[in-house]
C-alpha cells in the first residue's frame, strides 16, 4: 500500500525499532489468544466424558505426569485442575491484552507528539517569504488535527497486524481440527470480505479526501472571522447571516461526512456477524442431521468453531475497519509528508560582530518573478541614525528585511565589517536586531510576558524599557507589569500596543534597532516624545527608520529615498 510506504518514511529509526517490538508483542498476544480458544475444546471434551482422559494420549500423559491416577476421584480432580488452570490462564490473557493496549496507545501518542514537534520545528524554520504565503489556519490544522489523525492511521496499521496474526493462528488450528468445514467457511467469508472491501472502502476513501478539504474550510472561516472580529461586528445583518450560513454549511457537511463514515464502519461488523453465526447454526444443523444419536460426540468440535468464529469475526471486522480508517485518514499522511518536506532554513550559529559598518553591494531581489529591488548599494556606519522613505510598494520594508536577514539575496552581497552574511552567521546576526513592526501582535498574556517574549524576566530592565517606551505611568494605573493585554492586545489601544512593541525591542538590548512604520499609530505629540526617548536610548546603537511622516525622521543623520525600486537617493 502506498500510504504504508509514506508512513514508513515519516517514522524515525527509533520509532521503527519500537514498531518492530510492538509487532513481536502482537504475535505473542495472538499466540495467547489462540491458546485461549483452543484450550476450551479439550476441557469440554473431558468435562462431558471423563473416559476421554484415557482415550486421548495427550490427556493421559498429563493425567499420569501430575499423578492424578492414585486417587479414586482422580478424573474429577483432573477436570477441576484443568478448569482452574484455564481460569488462571484467562486472567493472564486479560493482563497481556491490557498491557498490549496500553503500550500501543502510548506508542501512537508518542508518534503524534513527535510529528507535532517536527511540524512545529519545520514551520519555525521556514523562510519568512514562504511562511507569509501560507494560511495560518492550514498550518494550525496540520499541527493540531492532521498529526493526531496520522496517529489513528498508525493505530489502524498495528491493529491490522495484530488481528492478522490472530487469524493465521486460529485458522491453522481450525484446519487441523476439521479442514473441510474450515474451507467452506473460508470461501464464504473471503468472498463476503472482498465484496465489502470493494464496495465500502472506495467510498470511504473519497469521503476521507472531502473530509480534509471541508475541515480546512472549517478552520479558515473561524480564523477569518475571529481574526477580524471588530470588522465582523460592523457588518450588516445580511452579511452576518451569510457568514453564519457559510460556517453552518461547512460544519453540517463535516459532521455529515463523519456520520456517514461511522455508518459505513458498522456495515462490515453487522454483515460478518450475521453471516458468521448463520454459518455456525447451519453447521449445527448438519452435525445434528449426521449424528442424531450422539450429540456429545460433536459438541467439542462445535464449541471450538463457535469460539473461534466468536474471536475471528471481530478480528476480520477490525481488519476491514482499520483498512477503512487508513483510507479515511489517508489525506493526513499526504498532508504531513508534504508539510515536512517544506523548505527549511538550516543555519549554523557562528558569531558575527558589528563594530564598524554594514555594507550593501549591488543588491538585487525578486519575488515571484517580480523585481522588487535592483542594484541597491548602501553603507550604514555603526551608531548612525538612518531614515528610509519612499512611496508605498517601492521596496522599503523589503530592503529592511534584507538588512536584518529575514530575506536572503538573489544577487549582491551584504557584509558586516567586511564579513559576508551567509548561512553560517545569519542566525547570530538576526539575534542582534531589535525590530518594531507597524502591525503589532500581542499574545494573550501579561505585559511582562509580552515584553520579555521568551527571555528571562529582569524586572529592573523591564521597568527601564517600559519607561523608554513611555507606557510605564499608564501601567501603574492598572496592574503594572502583570496587566493582561488580551489576545492580539485587544485590551490596549493601537498606540499602547505600539509602545509595548517598542519596549519588547529595547528589552533584547540589540545592536541595531529597526522601526518599520513603528510610530504610525501614535499621535504626533506622543510620537515626538517616544522618538526623542528612542534616540537617547540608542546613542551608541544603530537606528534604521522607515517612515512616511518627516517628523519621525527629523533627528536622523542620513535620510534615503527609494524610487522605482532601484534608485536609492540621499535626501539628507
Amino acid at each position: 500500500m502506498d500510504y504504508i510506504k509514506k508512513l514508513k518514511k515519516l517514522l524515525d529509526i527509533e520509532t521503527k525499532r519500537k514498531l518492530m517490538w510492538l509487532v513481536s508483542f502482537s504475535i505473542f498476544v495472538s499466540i495467547v489468544e489462540t491458546i485461549g480458544i483452543t484450550a476450551i475444546m479439550p476441557f469440554i471434551d473431558i468435562a462431558t466424558n471423563f473416559d476421554n482422559i484415557h482415550n486421548n494420549q495427550y490427556y493421559k500423559w498429563a493425567f499420569d505426569f501430575f499423578d492424578f491416577n492414585n486417587n479414586e476421584n482422580g478424573k474429577i480432580n483432573f477436570s477441576i485442575a484443568f478448569g482452574l488452570t484455564l481460569i488462571a490462564f484467562y486472567i493472564f490473557r486479560g493482563g497481556v491484552n491490557l498491557s498490549y493496549g496500553y503500550v500501543m496507545a502510548k506508542y501512537t501518542e508518542t508518534i503524534y507528539a513527535k510529528t507535532t514537534k517536527r511540524l512545529f520545528t519545520t514551520y519555525l524554520s521556514m523562510p519568512y517569504l514562504l511562511f507569509s504565503g501560507k494560511n495560518s489556519s492550514y498550518l494550525t490544522k496540520a499541527i493540531v488535527t492532521e498529526a493526531s489523525l496520522m496517529g489513528y492511521v498508525v493505530t489502524a496499521v498495528l491493529m491490522m497486524l495484530s488481528e492478522i496474526f490472530v487469524i493465521i493462528f486460529l485458522y491453522s488450528m481450525m484446519l487441523i481440527v476439521n479442514w473441510k468445514i474450515t474451507l467452506i467457511f473460508t470461501i464464504i467469508l473471503v468472498t463476503l470480505i472482498l465484496l465489502l472491501t470493494k464496495s465500502i472502502s472506495k467510498r470511504v476513501k473519497l469521503i476521507g479526501e472531502e473530509r480534509a478539504e471541508v475541515q480546512g474550510k472549517y478552520y479558515e472561516i473561524v480564523n477569518r472571522l475571529f481574526g477580524n472580529f471588530k470588522q465582523s461586528k460592523l457588518k450588516d445583518k445580511d452579511r452576518i447571516n451569510a457568514d453564519n450560513n457559510e460556517f453552518q454549511m461547512a460544519v453540517n457537511r463535516y459532521t455529515h461526512l463523519n456520520a456517514f463514515n461511522a455508518f459505513l464502519s458498522l456495515i462490515p461488523r453487522i454483515v460478518l456477524e450475521t453471516i458468521g453465526f448463520t454459518l455456525v447454526l447451519c453447521l449445527l444443523l448438519v452435525l445434528l442431521y449426521l449424528n442424531q444419536r450422539n450429540v456429545s460426540y460433536f459438541l467439542p468440535t462445535l464449541s471450538l468453531f463457535v469460539l473461534a468464529l466468536y474471536r475471528l469475526l471481530p478480528s476480520v471486522n477490525r481488519i476491514v475497519n482499520s483498512y477503512n480508517v487508513i483510507l479515511w485518514h489517508h489525506k493526513s499522511i499526504d498532508i504531513i509528508a508534504e508539510e515536512l518536506n517544506t523548505l527549511k532554513e538550516d543555519f549554523s550559529d557562528k558569531s558575527i560582530v558589528f563594530r564598524d559598518k554594514i555594507e550593501l553591494k549591488n543588491i538585487n531581489f525578486s519575488y515571484q518573478e517580480k523585481l522588487v529591488l535592483s542594484d541597491i548599494s548602501l553603507t550604514i556606519n555603526k551608531g548612525e541614525k538612518i531614515g528610509i522613505v519612499g512611496a508605498s510598494g517601492t521596496g522599503k520594508s523589503t530592503l529592511i528585511d534584507l538588512i536584518i536577514g529575514i530575506h536572503q539575496l538573489n544577487q549582491g552581497e551584504i557584509t558586516i565589517d567586511g564579513t559576508p552574511l551567509n548561512n553560517t552567521n545569519l542566525q547570530n546576526w538576526r539575534s542582534q536586531i531589535g525590530y518594531i513592526p507597524q502591525q503589532v501582535y500581542l499574545f494573550d498574556g501579561s505585559i511582562a510576558e509580552n515584553v520579555c517574549f521568551g527571555k528571562m524576566l529582569d524586572k529592573s530592565l523591564l521597568e527601564k524599557v517600559l519607561k523608554q517606551a513611555n507606557i510605564f505611568d499608564f501601567l501603574k494605573t492598572k496592574q503594572g507589569i502583570n496587566t493582561l493585554v488580551g489576545e492580539g492586545g485587544i485590551q490596549l489601544s493601537g498606540g499602547q500596543k505600539q509602545r509595548i512593541a517598542i519596549a519588547r525591542a529595547f528589552y533584547s538590548e540589540p545592536d541595531v534597532l529597526v522601526l518599520d512604520e513603528a510610530t504610525s499609530a501614535l499621535d504626533e505629540e506622543t510620537e515626538k516624545r517616544i522618538m526623542d526617548e528612542i534616540h537617547r536610548a540608542t546613542q551608541n546603537k544603530t537606528l534604521i527608520i522607515i517612515a512616511h511622516r518627516l517628523s519621525t525622521i527629523e533627528l536622523c543623520s542620513k535620510v534615503y529615498e527609494i524610487k522605482n525600486n532601484s534608485t536609492l537617493a540621499s535626501i539628507k
